[in-house]
């Protein structure tokens, strides 16, 4: 089973997709809550049935979309532990270990937010409003929209927060990220409003069953339904929308907050963008002016939801005001080094016009310049470390460089003050894809060591016409090695000529050790005398093995060739002693036993010959090809006394 990178491109897209339709979706939920409708004239509760099955369809895709995203995690794979060192992650892809840890994880969360419990409760409970039953199914639909609305919000909150950790923000411009948040806010006064039009409706049927106890009616036809009979009309009058100040008997029932959406006639409209967007407004302005226009009555319930309107409002505003601050500022400061980089940009882009520089070779420029701006920002590693104290830039150096330099073998035999000195010397390179790092057959100038990208190591220098190798080194490995050698030999003077050619196949990002550095920390090293180290260099150099694969394959065919000249003299031998034997016994003619003797002849003629080809033709044309890489003299006191 193939697992998905956790930083990889489509994750990161779908990441971000899915918490844009996590969001959308949120506001889907409320419109659930205006569902239940008032009907004015016969004045009962019903039911808009046309807009229960667009917002359960709906709410279906949207559930879909969160099966996606459960099938998503479980095929995921989990990096407990990134490198930066090495731009290596500790991948773990096991479905075992994958599965427990999602399981113990947001799973439950996860599925809480997917279970499409409103529209079973729409479509399956509280299909008609009839029975006795119906006032408690009333109250059901609004705890199932809460109880799974909770999750939602937790979910899309942890996952906001997850995918702005991984991707810095989570939209590149200023304006966006403000109206963003803006529109979090929104959201908050749509489900304020939605909540504030169901709360209604529950008020007017808590006063129409007060009523109802009055005179004596049974309050199960108080729900639109085919057995419901009588007249209602005494409802208006034990039920009147009186303001506060114009109340003159204590029986009179105070609507508080909701009075509004009664005056309206809000909760009898089955015009879902009319009322959406009247209760939307309603829940601005609550929110807006921290509830301070409320006038709530009595009722618990009710003091409390203006309660929640206070604060809710307070946090909402100072997030809003909080986050678009931050986002400001942020890009405040982003903006000033972009203007430096469109300044550089346009004296590189006005220097390459005046070099009359081709086309294609302007837009690598391009290119590199947009990638090194991506991976620093306008700060250069080098200008961040050369301020800081010589202890904590030493730190820093060995933080991001000791574990690249240790992947080679050599250098493990080195003291802790000369990987100081190399890690010191090291700069780092970028390279953008398709670009080449080194050639086959240019100088060597810089050993590089690669912490992150991929690249293509390809090399024609194998002893033979037609040979052909290549590799793919990543983050962790290293090219170049042959400077090594060079810098580690006591008389080097000229840059020895890379042996293989290195391109780019993703964005890549290095450390490279130039020549004239290598030569002074190898100066020192070579003092050691260590032996073992020619065979750890042989061991994991790419020219020696490529050496080592052709040597061995020269091996073998001079190998076959003489196994074939054993078994063509073999074959001589046993056909001259078959000619003695036949001689002596008489039992062949006088023509064939001529006949025999000159193919003998002209047969160890044709092996002589060869022979002789082979010894002087043959082998030192395969012995001139095969050139056995320098290595460095460990041994030669008086050479490195020299050297130094």
């Amino acid at each position: 089973m193939k697992f998905l990178d956790p930083e990889g491109g489509f994750i990161l897209q779908w990441n971000k997709t899915f918490l844009l339709c996590s969001v959308i979706a949120l506001s889907l939920d409320p419109l659930f809550l205006y569902i239940p409708i008032v009907n004015g004239t016969q004045k009962c509760l019903d039911m808009d049935r046309k807009l229960a099955i667009v917002v359960c369809v709906l709410r279906s895709f949207a559930d879909i979309l969160y099966v996606a995203h459960i099938i998503i995690k479980f095929r995921t794979a989990y990096v407990p532990r990134y490198d930066h060192i090495l731009g290596q992650r500790i991948f773990k892809d096991e479905p075992q270990y994958v599965a427990k840890r999602y399981l113990t994880s947001y799973f439950i969360i996860d599925v809480l937010a997917a279970l499409p419990l409103p529209q079973f409760t729409v479509l399956v409970i509280i299909r008609n409003l009839d029975g006795p039953t119906m006032f408690w199914k009333e109250k059901l639909l609004k705890v199932i929209i809460f109880s799974q609305y909770v999750p939602r919000v937790i979910q899309t909150a942890l996952f906001y927060q997850k995918v702005t950790k991984v991707s810095g923000f989570l939209i590149e411009k200023a304006w966006a990220g403000a109206a963003f948040n803006f529109f979090l806010y929104v959201l908050a006064s749509h489900v304020v409003g939605a909540l504030w039009y169901f709360f209604a409706i529950e008020s007017e049927l808590r006063c129409w069953h007060i009523a109802c106890k009055t005179h004596n009616c049974r309050s199960k036809y108080l729900y639109c339904g085919e057995g419901r009979v009588g007249e209602y009309g005494f409802l208006n009058t034990s039920c009147p929308l009186l303001e506060r100040n114009e109340m003159k008997d204590s029986t009179n029932f105070d609507f508080g907050i909701f009075l509004d959406a009664l005056q309206t006639h809000v909760l009898e409209t089955r015009d879902v963008h009319e009322k959406v967007l009247y209760c939307s407004w309603w829940g601005l302005q609550s929110l807006s002016s921290l509830g301070q226009g409320l006038k709530a009555s009595k009722y618990y319930g009710e003091i409390l939801f203006a309660d929640f309107i206070a604060v809710i409002g307070l946090v909402l505003f100072a997030l809003l005001i909080g986050n678009m601050q931050k986002y400001l500022q942020s890009f405040s400061n982003l903006t000033l080094r972009m203007e430096e980089m469109k300044e550089k940009k346009r004296e590189a882009e006005d220097l390459m016009s005046h070099i009359s520089l081709p086309e294609e070779l302007r837009q690598r420029v391009r290119v590199y310049k947009q990638y090194k701006w991506k991976i620093t920002r306008g700060v250069e590693l080098d200008s961040f470390v050369r301020d800081l104290p010589r202890d904590l830039r030493k730190d820093i150096k060995r933080h991001l460089c000791l574990h690249s330099l240790m992947r080679v073998p050599m250098f493990e035999e080195m003291d802790e003050h000369l990987l100081d000195a190399m890690c010191d010397r090291l700069k780092p390179v970028l390279y953008t894809e398709n670009s080449y790092l080194v050639r086959e057959g240019d100088p060597a100038r810089e050993m590089l060591f690669i912490t992150r990208g991929e690249v293509l190591s390809i090399t024609t220098d194998g002893g033979r016409t037609g040979f052909f190798n290549a590799s793919k080194p990543k983050g962790g490995d290293f090219c170049g090695e042959e400077l090594l050698t060079w810098a580690l030999a006591p008389k080097s003077q000229q840059l020895p000529f890379s042996t293989r050619t290195v391109k780019a196949l993703t964005d890549v990002q290095a450390f490279a050790l130039v020549a004239d550095e290598l030569v002074f920390v190898a100066s020192q090293f070579r003092l050691q005398h260590r032996r073992r180290l020619q065979h750890t260099f042989r061991f994991y150099s790419q020219q020696w093995r490529t050496w080592a694969a052709c040597y061995i394959q020269t091996a073998w065919r001079r190998h076959c060739k003489r196994k074939h000249e054993r078994i063509l003299d073999a074959e001589n031998k046993r056909l001259r002693d078959a000619l003695a034997t036949g001689s002596e016994t008489s039992t062949l003619s006088l023509g064939g036993s001529i006949y025999a003797s000159r193919f003998s002849s002209n047969a160890l003629h044709i092996l002589r010959r060869k022979h002789m080809y082979n010894a002087e033709v043959l082998t030192p044309k395969l012995e001139r090809m095969l050139q056995k890489p320098p290595q460095p003299n460990f041994d030669d006191d008086e050479a490195i006394l020299t050297f130094r």
